[in-house]
């Protein structure tokens, strides 16, 4: 079967929300007739404002007492209390070792005596506070997102319910997952090696490549990658791995527009499932060229922070697949707003995961709450400096799923002892 735009829309989705997407399409590429740029714009701005945490958990206040970041070996934490007692622990990003100072002077404040029942707003206010909005990208986002994980665990603690019923309801409570891999810089041979270890070592049938170079590998931002490398990578996955196998590409904003089309119609020819971020990921309108040409459905949003790229992206059908990053993006909230925009229009959503000790069993704790999660999300391996266990859940993969933790909050325990060698950081 061939996975061009129209067979990804619909599949997985429910009937009524395929059925509504493909209404709006009639050209063989699945491009909108209707409604009118306004009116999309409307729907889209409709589906951002509803609120997403559910206060009904919640009759009493709670009130954020305190803020901690705390570090062991150049990593870090955050734990949250509130002023009767309750707790929350994340795990933050490693960007964090360059960020702290922006957590501790631009978030960190804003955070303390606010009820945490209103997380939707305190998300949107902080980005004015010390004119925060001037940091918006991964500078803001790491901060805010490692605060707000760290608050929903609070608060799926004192609710008894895991994350994401606090944030949607459980619609995957095994998430799929395809296995990212990297290697663009080797020889074919080598990668495709590489390739073949990595994952033998997961009950999956999914995988991601990479294709062409990285912008640092090359002066010349119009080059075509290493010479040969993609045309010969991209046939030799799919013979390798056999048509079973779901197969991913990602450039990460490597291509001109007419480079990647061209590598997007040799990914159609082998099959392969989507095509991310072909070219440069804030260049919208170069983005939405490369999908207009492409029957291959186009993903993109992983370093995006603001609502607006993904705004003018399904309100032009530039995209079929939105990307967020829960830390870069700012939280597990902000991107249920971005799903929600994409659903209103028949897209899925696969978030990114750049990483962070957790990364896998927080973004798999999201997917779960995604009625228009896509067919397999990213994991790069089970390796953490964490000390934890998991009651609910092995976090294993079996059949190429990985069963979401179903405890409270973010559904796992750290190890109180590891917790406590743990230092306060200070400016």
């Amino acid at each position: 079967m061939k996975h061009g735009r129209r067979s990804f829309l619909s599949a997985g989705l429910g009937a009524s929300a395929a059925s509504l997407a493909l209404s709006r399409c009639s050209s063989p590429t699945g491009r909108p007739d209707s409604p009118a740029p306004e009116d999309r714009y409307r729907i889209l701005d409709e589906a951002r404002r509803q609120p997403v945490l559910k206060k009904g958990f919640f009759p009493d206040p709670v009130i954020i007492e305190t803020v901690e970041l705390l570090t062991l070996d150049r990593h870090f934490l955050c734990r949250v209390r509130s002023r009767d007692g309750a707790e929350g622990i994340s795990v933050a990003h490693g960007g964090m070792r360059t960020l702290f100072p922006i957590f501790l002077n631009n978030v960190q404040p804003f955070f303390l005596g606010k009820d945490a029942r209103e997380l939707d707003r305190i998300l949107e206010r902080v980005l004015v506070y010390h004119f925060n909005f001037r940091y918006e990208g991964i500078a803001l986002g790491i901060p805010l997102a490692t605060i707000e994980f760290a608050v929903l665990d609070m608060l799926g603690r004192i609710a008894g319910r895991p994350v994401a019923e606090l944030i949607g309801e459980i619609h995957h409570p095994e998430v799929a997952v395809y296995i990212a891999t990297e290697w663009r810089e080797k020889p074919v041979e080598e990668s495709i090696e590489l390739i073949k270890n990595e994952v033998a070592r997961y009950d999956a049938k999914a995988l991601k490549i990479k294709v062409g170079g990285l912008m640092f590998m090359t002066a010349d931002m119009d080059a075509k990658g290493p010479p040969g490398r993609t045309e010969k990578i991209v046939p030799l996955v799919r013979k390798t791995f056999g048509d079973e196998w779901a197969l991913y590409a990602d450039s990460n904003g490597f291509y001109s527009v007419p480079e990647a089309v061209r590598v997007g119609r040799l990914l159609e020819e082998y099959d392969y499932r989507y095509f991310e971020e072909p070219v440069k990921f804030d260049h919208l309108e170069e983005i939405k060229q490369v999908a207009d040409a492409l029957t291959l459905p186009v993903a993109n949003g992983e370093q995006d922070h603001s609502f607006y790229g993904f705004r003018w992206l399904l309100a032009h059908d530039g995209l079929d697949i939105v990307q967020p990053d829960n830390y870069y993006f700012g939280g597990m909230i902000r991107s249920m707003k971005v799903a929600r925009m994409a659903a209103a229009f028949g897209k899925k959503i696969v978030p990114h995961m750049s990483g962070g000790g957790l990364g896998y069993v927080y973004n798999i704790q999201f997917v779960s709450a995604c009625p228009n999660a896509g067919e397999h999300h990213e994991f790069k391996g089970y390796r953490t400096h964490v000390k934890f266990e998991c009651k609910t859940s092995p976090l294993r993969i079996v059949n190429g799923k990985i069963k979401v933790p179903a405890g409270p909050g973010l559904g796992v325990d750290l190890d109180p002892d590891w917790v406590a060698r743990h230092r306060a950081v200070k400016l």
